[in-house]
């Protein structure tokens, strides 16, 4: 699919992979990029920013709590009163908390909401529009964490795998009906998420073994605009993650015992600041 003429929403626009997703979406052409963000502030700047370099009112900032279904659905309502059918929903917002089984419950339901169930709610409030037309395209962002795992974070963990799963699902079942969907999952990516896992500075390089190579959020976009172009199911920010997702499969005990020592090495490189 091309971007050209087509009305996106960004959602976790204000910073990060969809700020950067929202610029490039914007510079090949868009008919209308929205930024949403529960930042308002931070994705009304993101839209200014890209209608300054374009010189045109393309992009527009809005606010969105992606882990309320009634703020998402009012998110979509308003989008398509205003400018129709939206074409490319990219659910890209997410959160991480360094949370294991005796966190509260509160964070788990937060990651659940966010990082699973925003995935859900725009399905459920884009789809009526998409199979009636026979045609919409649906990005999500889960994680190279929710193939493999993120070390240190298991609500993250959890919820990014369903978000992959729900992310297949919807691919095989609405397929053949004009929906085409891409699950994006990055690895490591210079966003504030990212600093989240990084923690303290010397660790950052124990934990980025696992993550690949840090690339900037305007060359992830790059890849995503690539993938949604090839109309890739999986998009992986860095190819080289591919290697590791064949020895999960191959050999999960291996796999396994390979985590468990770099798990140990981080907590090791995190010393007291560690989770």
């Amino acid at each position: 699919m091309e971007v050209r003429d087509k009305l996106v929403v960004v959602t976790g626009a204000a910073s990060g992979i969809g700020a950067a997703c929202a610029g490039l979406f914007a510079a090949e052409a868009a008919r209308r990029v929205v930024c949403a963000d529960l930042d308002e502030s931070g994705a009304r700047t993101v839209a200014r920013r890209i209608n300054e370099a374009l010189g045109r009112d393309l992009a527009v900032g809005m606010r969105c709590d992606v882990g309320q279904e009634d703020s998402v659905r009012s998110l979509i309502d308003e989008v398509g009163e205003s400018d129709g059918v939206i074409d490319l929903y990219f659910a890209n917002a997410g959160v991480a908390s360094l949370s294991d089984p005796l966190t509260a419950d509160e964070v788990w339901e937060r990651a659940w909401r966010v990082n699973t169930m925003a995935h859900v709610w725009a399905a459920r409030h884009l789809l009526p529009a998409w199979l009636d037309r026979g045609e919409g395209y649906l990005v999500t962002t889960a994680s190279i964490g929710g193939i493999l795992t993120a070390l240190g974070d298991a609500a993250y963990t959890t919820t990014k795998h369903a978000a992959v799963g729900f992310a297949e699902w919807m691919a095989i079942t609405y397929g053949d009906r004009g929906v085409r969907v891409s699950c994006l999952c990055p690895a490591g990516v210079s966003t504030p998420l990212l600093a989240v896992f990084t923690g303290v500075e010397t660790a950052k390089d124990t934990v980025l073994r696992v993550a690949g190579d840090v690339m900037q959020p305007d060359e992830a976009a790059r890849r995503v605009v690539a993938g949604i172009r090839d109309e890739a199911t999986l998009i992986l920010t860095h190819p080289e993650m591919q290697v590791f997702m064949e020895r999960k499969v191959s050999d999960h005990g291996r796999w396994i015992g390979g985590m468990i020592r770099q798990w140990r090495l981080q907590r090791e490189a995190q010393g007291p600041a560690g989770p």
